[in-house]
């Protein structure tokens, strides 16, 4: 029997919450990306793996608070607690090596395609792996199409966010790489969604697991908290607010002034050995 989907049975209130949780994780992950690249290698792994699990936490966040508003009509929906924190756990190990890529090879080339890649990889990991943690009276079938261009849109996504903010260009940059990753993950989210259907069994067994109204709590409290104290830590550091102008000046770059110097020198060192020679050949006539 097929089973009746609402994703959206509060309306668009758990879409738009789902969403600002996904910039709000993006934002502070990308943040932390950025300001890895402008301190020492010593403190790059620890801003680097603050930004993972700020993204990670982030995306899993928005994926359960989304999921909140789906039913199935007909069944009761239950959640795996083990493999529902396992999510999160991928997501946020997959996310960091994404990260880790393009904090120590640059966001261009290959580094960000292979980063990107990765982590829109690690978000929809997260969303499947989620989808799997659910309990009811039936099966979850996916169209294969609308899965794979769900997968194709948070790799593309996770890219742009990656690039934009690999160009350390201050805070108003930053926040609209956030929006494209809080993009990457609802469109990712929503597209999978889409191709979901559900065949119920029509039994009356009782379904194993947590509710979601169990789940809940710690997903607000755990993840929530730590996103705050991350927000924490981007509000009292300047140089990660600001970023680094985007045009480094003319004097500071490596190579210009050498190059300049070396283009008007020559001219000088000709000209003094013909003022030097004509005073030493006219000394004797002189005399």
């Amino acid at each position: 029997m097929q089973g009746t989907v609402d994703g959206f049975s509060y309306g668009l209130v758990t879409p738009l919450v789902a969403y600002l949780m996904a910039c709000l994780g993006g934002a502070l992950g990308l943040r932390c990306t950025t300001r890895s690249m402008l301190v020492a290698q010593s403190w790059r792994p620890g801003w680097l793996a603050l930004g993972s699990a700020a993204i990670g936490s982030g995306i899993w966040t928005m994926h359960f608070i989304a999921m909140m508003g789906f039913t199935v009509r007909g069944t009761t929906i239950h959640y795996d607690k083990p493999m529902t924190f396992a999510s999160l756990a991928v997501a946020i190990v997959m996310v960091g090596i994404g990260i880790f890529i393009v904090g120590y090879r640059g966001a261009r080339g290959t580094a960000l395609f292979t980063g990107g890649t990765i982590t829109g990889l690690g978000i929809a990991s997260m969303h499947y792996l989620g989808m799997a943690s659910m309990r009811l009276d039936g099966k979850l079938e996916y169209d294969t199409l609308t899965v794979g261009i769900s997968v194709a849109i948070a790799m593309a996504a996770a890219t742009a966010a990656l690039w934009a903010a690999g160009q350390v260009r201050g805070f108003l940059w930053s926040v609209g790489a956030s929006l494209v990753m809080g993009l990457a993950v609802s469109g990712m989210h929503y597209t999978g969604m889409a191709g979901l259907s559900v065949h119920l069994h029509g039994t009356a067994d009782p379904t194993a697991g947590e509710s979601p109204a169990a789940l809940l709590a710690p997903m607000l409290i755990g993840p929530l908290a730590f996103l705050l104290l991350a927000g924490v830590v981007v509000m009292f550091d300047p140089l990660m607010v600001m970023g680094k102008p985007a045009v480094v000046p003319v004097e500071q770059r490596p190579g210009i002034p050498a190059h300049v110097h070396t283009a008007h020198h020559p001219q000088r060192l000709r000209l003094r050995p013909r003022r030097t020679v004509e005073h030493r050949s006219r000394t004797p006539q002189n005399r």
